[in-house]
């Protein structure tokens, strides 16, 4: 799985990476997570560490797979899924201490999420709507485990 993150503070990616390292043991032995964050890597480094994920968190500062991958960006997404999504923003803020502060990066990149087959073919795209829009962990677990989605 690749996927695609706002700026390294952004409240909702990292409730997003919290919740893929709690469940990471689920999904076998043989998947994989490449977790890509618009940030520059120190400032990435600084707020990523505290995840300890078993998986690797990569900078793209540059937008450089941002663009070869159509990552889209949109107010319109950012706004709405703020409003849609208050009370997750309010949990990871409040509860889990996920402060958006400070922002380095584009704020309104929204979350594009692929899942990958052993043989590298993109079998699933995941382009969120708004901010906070991913894919459920039972729809990732069951392509990590059978390699296919139920249609």
């Amino acid at each position: 799985m690749v996927s695609f993150h706002r700026f390294a503070t952004c409240p909702f990616c990292n409730l997003r990476i919290h919740q893929l390292v709690s469940q990471f043991d689920t999904f076998g032995d043989e998947f994989q997570i490449a977790a890509i964050f618009d940030s520059p890597l120190d400032h990435l480094q600084k707020h990523a560490v505290g995840h300890h994920a078993p998986f690797s968190i990569l900078a793209d500062e540059h937008n450089i797979y941002y663009r070869k991958f159509a990552v889209a960006r949109s107010v319109l997404g950012t706004i709405r899924g703020f409003l849609k999504r208050l009370p997750t923003v309010l949990y990871a803020m409040f509860i889990k201490g996920f402060w958006p502060f400070p922002i380095k990066g584009n704020i309104f990149s929204m979350p594009l999420e692929l899942l990958i087959d052993k043989e590298g073919i993109i079998q699933y795209v995941h382009r969120g709507k708004d901010e906070g829009d991913h894919l459920s962990i039972d729809v990732i677990r069951q392509f990590a485990l059978m390699g296919t989605l139920k249609p």
